[in-house]
Order: C-alpha cells, then structure tokens, then sequence
C-alpha cells in the first residue's frame, strides 16, 4: 500500500519542530549560519539539512501574509533522480516513496539536475571519489516499522499526518472542504503532479506563492542523453564481447593448426 505525508499549510505555524526531529534521528549536524533578520533558517536544504520550513511573504487583500512551505524530497512516482541514476541508488520502495542506498551512490549528481524541485545536495569531492548524494529518506527505518516519519510524529499542529495515500488524500480534500467553508479558496498539490507525489499539500494560495513549480516536469532532456549512455554503454559492451568471442575464435583456430602440425 503507497504511503504518503500530507502537509497543511493553513496549519502550520513554522515552529521548525519537523526540521529539529529530521537531524536528530537522521544523526545530522546543524549548519553554521549566520542571522539574517529571519527566522527562516538555515536558508535552504544542505547535504546536513534534509528538510526546512521556508518562509514566503506575499499580499493577502492588501494585507501581508506569511506562507510556510515545507522543502523536502517530494518522493515524486514519476522521479526523474530515479530515471537517471546509473547505478540503482536512488529507487523507488514498494511503499512508494524514493529510497536511497548511499553505499552504491557514485557521486555523479545526475539527480540534482534531474529533480524538479531542486532538493538532492552533493557532498565531497569527486577527486577523492567520496562525493554523495544526500536527501530525505522518508525515514525508511521507521515507516518500515510501523512508525510514523519523525517530521510527522513531532508535528505538534497536526500540519503534518503520515498514513496511506488514498487516505490522506480523503483527508485533504475534508480539509479543503472545510476551508471553502470559511472562504479559503484552498487546493490539494501533488495528487496528480508527476504522476502522483508521496508528498501531498494543502495550500490556501497558488504553487507560485509558495514557490513551488505549478507544473513540474522531468525535462526530456535530462534523460535522454541518459538513454543515449545507455545505448552507447550496450552497443559498447556488444563490442567488447565481440572482439573477445573473436579472439578466442582465432586463439582456438592456432590451437587446431598446431595440433595438426604434429
């Protein structure tokens, strides 16, 4: 059964609550920042950061309002980070969600280019051959345990609800119903987009307002020097166990001819 988070801006109040969780059970050290007159910070994600509150200002009927939008992997079913990986790092678990083996991740940072929310941040150096990929994980070792994603479980607004897909979709559409009730023109994010997000979103503005592309899309041409590779890497595999069958045909005609020889 697909699982998925659904986030509520309208009832969010960017405690940073989730951004705490995801760093202490991930094991991930604070970022060295300095104050800029916000309270939104770190500024964005960060190989040490896999999750922030963004904060977005904008004009609500002649008034200002603040908008709160979670950044995060948006764990997208049709991924461009999964299309272009070359070495299978980046997968998509039966749960639905993007998984992520760090240990076979070859640091070519095909996903950063791919992804278009712009979430996954390199680390390393590509000299030393250490360079990796880091991003969320839709905390794989708790959901697959029948725990709810840290982010969710600290929620203390109930912005944030973790549970299948199908349901957290009847969820949000409650909600937006509810809203329309008092006048909110809200809308759900991620129901369709890219084929269904395993993030979905509650937003009581348009995606732009939150800084979130209307129409996201894989652009075709980041996969399709991909697919290129691929045929090039097949055509030269194809060559390389041509020239051997050749050898060895030629390397057993001498054996055959010496052997007649004597």
């Amino acid at each position: 059964m697909a699982k998925a988070i659904l986030f509520d801006s309208t009832k969010c109040t960017a405690c940073r609550g989730c951004q705490v969780a995801c760093k202490q059970w991930n094991n991930l050290e604070a970022d060295e920042t300095v104050n800029t007159g916000t309270y939104e910070n770190p500024p964005d994600l960060s190989p040490r950061t896999w999750l922030k509150m963004r904060f977005n200002e904008v004009e609500d009927d002649g008034k200002l309002a603040w908008l709160f939008t979670r950044r995060a992997c948006m764990h997208c079913t049709e991924a461009g980070c999964v299309k272009v990986c070359p070495t299978g790092a980046v997968y998509h678990h039966e749960e639905g969600f993007v998984a992520y083996n760090k240990d076979i991740c070859s640091g070519c940072g095909y996903c950063v280019d791919a992804c278009p929310f712009d979430v996954p941040r390199m680390v390393g150096s590509s000299l030393t051959g250490k360079k990796k990929m880091e991003k969320c994980v839709f905390c794989a070792d708790r959901v697959t345990n029948d725990q709810k994603p840290a982010c969710v479980k600290t929620c203390p607004t109930g912005a944030l609800v973790y549970g299948d897909r199908n349901e957290m979709i009847g969820l949000a559409d409650q909600r937006i119903d509810k809203l329309a009730g008092q006048g909110v023109d809200a809308r759900l994010y991620g129901k369709d987009e890219l084929s269904g997000l395993h993030v979905l979103y509650v937003l009581a503005h348009s995606p732009k307002d939150y800084k979130l592309p209307v129409n996201p899309e894989v652009s075709p041409s980041v996969t399709l020097w991909q697919d290129i590779l691929k045929i090039m890497g097949y055509a030269a595999v194809g060559a390389v166990a041509g020239g051997l069958l050749l050898n060895y045909m030629v390397a057993r005609a001498r054996m055959v001819k010496e052997k007649e020889g004597k």
